[in-house]
């Protein structure tokens, strides 16, 4: 198992640290090769500029500046998020980072003279995990529609294996947590790596397409 954990947080001594911790934790029980992604914390940069957009689609030159990301991404076979949900969605160092490094032929194959529509590029993942935590309520999150959840659980998630195993895991109500209901759900987020790392490989996919 290699897994590559994706951790945001401006500050080190935050409960979403506590979370990393813990995931890095059970990978290391479980055995498996490890790289975490530390974005405050390595300064990455998380604005796509005018010459990354007008290069987006110029593989393989378009993935030169964050070619370290991109290697990781595609060295894994388990990704993993950690993160706050601010305005019920990703922070924007987390979401510069997926258009930064969810690159075509990388993340995924545009379109085509026979494919009309992107075609999945993260086949080899097979698990994914996502960690959040949230100011706001369960009922709120909801009824805003959890957009930073389904970015990740939905969009990146068509991207994987189509047999990936994925879990998810949100501490609601952050600002007023206590001791018990944060030691609760740290104990939600090891049931919930356990279920993850007990997931069976899926079967090896096909070799990526390149395209012409």
């Amino acid at each position: 198992m290699r897994a590559l954990v994706v951790y945001c947080h401006p500050t080190g001594d935050s409960f979403n640290a506590g979370i990393r911790d813990l995931v890095m934790e059970k990978l290391r029980e479980a055995g498996a090769e490890t790289r975490l992604v530390d974005l405050y914390g390595e300064g990455f940069q998380p604005v796509l500029v005018a010459e990354e957009w007008t290069g987006y689609l110029d593989a393989p030159a378009n993935r030169q500046p964050v070619e370290t990301h991109c290697a990781a991404l595609e060295w894994c076979d388990t990704l993993i998020f950690v993160y706050p949900t601010w305005w019920y969605g990703l922070p924007a160092m987390l979401k510069g980072w997926l258009d930064r490094v969810m690159l075509p032929d990388v993340a995924f194959l545009m379109p085509d003279g026979v494919n009309k529509t992107i075609r999945p590029g993260l086949q080899h993942i097979t698990r994914m995990g996502v960690f959040t935590t949230c100011g706001a309520s369960w009922w709120l999150t909801r009824f805003i529609g959890a957009p930073g959840r389904r970015t990740l659980m939905r969009g990146v998630g068509l991207l994987l294996h189509p047999k990936s195993r994925k879990v998810f895991a949100a501490h609601y109500l952050m600002d007023s947590s206590t001791p018990a209901s944060r030691a609760k759900h740290l104990r939600r987020v090891s049931t919930q790596m356990d279920k993850l790392l007990r997931a069976k490989s899926a079967p090896a996919p096909q070799t990526k397409e390149v395209l012409s």
